[in-house]
């Protein structure tokens, strides 16, 4: 038997060369890794230092400086862990790559933060505390203060842990937790928690029924058509229309503010010139891209690419215009107290100028830009399956939801409209799967064969047994979401209080 020759060693040269090789890969990734802290903390700075060019020689400006560097992590925060809510349903349904939607999701974001952020704000700043029951002007700061930040960390640790919670439901519960270590339960406007809190019930089964509503018209109006596509070409200009519609008049209505306060009639008939506009605009469009298209549903993800995209922005807009207000609103009654210590007066109604909303606007869009993808496979994919059409009725159902209800002031919750729409969509599609006279006809006609309107009881078992296998296992996923729900407003009502009891006796 021959002897095996030994193996020789790799050179002392190679071994440290592959030896450096993983080092500096190690290093890249760290500096990955560490590149959106670093990011962060600079427009943390740079929030400081903006807010300091307007409060600057002023008394307390040291305080409101450190206001704004808190409501600016707070904003990331809310950018990082919503950004689901604007482009979820269209990255799901591969109507826009990822970068696309975050890049569309920040420039909106900032534009419905400063032209419409203004009247939840004010809410959050002084509708739920009880200014003539606190003390002083200085504890209100500090209560302020301590839900900022209480409700900046619980967001930040429910973002590493990949749980979409309520970002309305983190700061009403910390101003609500912040009041009560500073005055009692007495502080607290109880009727107007009651109303938020009946919001946050109403507002996704209306955001579900919209999208089931709008589903409902796809899929009778064009999806279960013998021409899809000449129906979509009809169609599909008409849903944009009213889409524009809708966001122009709320624009007026809303951000016209800014300027000057126009009537609701004047805001109508603006929502209805821009909408037929946009209708008699689109048809030749949408007319060009449905050349050349085969008669099937694949087809129509071409045709909803547009009305997708462009409820995607509306979403975006409307979500700056609702949730900006819960990192600026705790801002805002800070530099009210602050102005309040300066001049002597007490328990103004606080205003909310442009620069705050700047800032809140632009660290939404920062923190969706880091963080944002982290969150947007869940809701875009994993509690039902969407293509463009569902997709589009997720997003204009959430961004429809939340513009009324920042139209009418009530901080209510995106990430809870947005995940009743998907969750609404996907019953529905189980109902009208099941029930639908017209997806029966459709069917039969395709098929070419005649196919009984009531199964036999064997194939009935069949069908439902799929259906459970297709869906239950989605509806898994809302069990955790809903948890996080439950328990975010009390765990940040806990953390404030015992964050503004600790100031209170530093700094009081």
């Amino acid at each position: 038997m021959a002897q095996q020759k030994p193996r020789l060693a790799k050179p002392t040269l190679d071994k440290d060369l592959e030896k450096l090789s993983s080092v500096e890969d190690a290093a890249r990734h760290t500096a990955r890794g560490l590149a959106g802290p670093g990011v962060a903390l600079l427009f943390i700075i740079l929030a400081a230092i903006f807010a300091s060019t307007y409060v600057t020689g002023t008394s307390g400006s040291v305080i409101v400086i450190a206001a704004a560097a808190l409501a600016g992590y707070m904003a990331m925060n809310i950018g990082a862990n919503d950004v689901t809510n604007n482009i979820g349903a269209a990255v799901g349904a591969r109507a826009m790559t990822m970068g696309f939607g975050l890049v569309l999701a920040a420039i909106f974001e900032v534009s419905g933060a400063v032209l419409a952020g203004g009247n939840v704000a004010t809410t959050i700043a002084s509708g739920i505390t009880n200014g003539a029951l606190i003390s002083s002007p200085n504890v209100l700061i500090w209560a302020m203060m301590a839900a900022l930040l209480a409700a900046a960390v619980l967001i930040n640790i429910a973002t590493w842990a990949s749980a979409p919670i309520s970002t309305t439901h983190s700061i009403v519960g910390a101003v609500m937790g912040a009041g009560i270590a500073a005055a009692g339960f007495g502080a607290i406007n109880w009727g107007l928690v009651a109303g938020i809190t009946a919001s946050w019930v109403v507002s996704p089964v209306l955001g579900a029924m919209i999208a089931a509503a709008f589903l409902l018209l796809v899929k009778e109006t064009i999806i279960y058509r013998e021409d899809k596509i000449t129906s979509a070409k009809t169609w599909v200009p008409v849903l944009i229309g009213i889409m524009t519609g809708v966001f122009a008049g709320y624009l007026t209505l809303v951000g016209g503010n800014q300027l000057r306060a126009p009537s609701p009639y004047l805001a109508s008939l603006v929502a209805v010139v821009t909408g037929l506009i946009a209708w008699r605009v689109l048809i030749p469009v949408i007319a060009r891209q449905a050349e050349g298209l085969e008669n099937r549903n694949q087809s129509l993800r071409k045709l909803f690419r547009i009305p997708l995209i462009l409820s995607a922005a509306l979403m975006s807009f409307a979500h700056g215009a609702n949730d900006v207000s819960n990192a600026i609103g705790p801002l805002a009654a800070i530099v009210g107290a602050v102005q309040d210590v300066a001049t002597g007066s007490v328990h103004r109604m606080p205003g909310v100028p442009l620069w705050e909303l700047v800032i809140g606007g632009l660290g939404i869009s920062l923190g969706l830009l880091l963080y944002g993808p982290k969150l947007v496979r869940l809701v875009g994919a994993e509690i039902t399956k969407l293509n463009p059409m569902r997709a589009y009725c997720v997003s204009l159902s959430t961004g429809l939801t939340v513009l009324v209800a920042s139209w009418i002031g009530l901080p209510v919750s995106s990430t809870h409209i947005a995940v009743g729409a998907v969750f609404g969509v996907g019953l529905f599609r189980e109902w009208y799967t099941r029930n639908s006279k017209r997806r029966y006809e459709y069917m039969r006609v395709r098929s070419g064969r005649d196919i009984h309107p009531e199964p036999e009881p064997e194939e009935r078992e069949h069908n439902d047994d799929e259906m459970k296998r297709r869906y239950l296992v989605r509806r898994s996923h809302i069990l955790s979401i809903l948890a996080a729900w439950i328990i975010t407003l009390p765990a940040a009502a806990g953390l404030a209080a015992i964050i503004a009891t600790v100031m209170f006796a530093l700094f009081l």
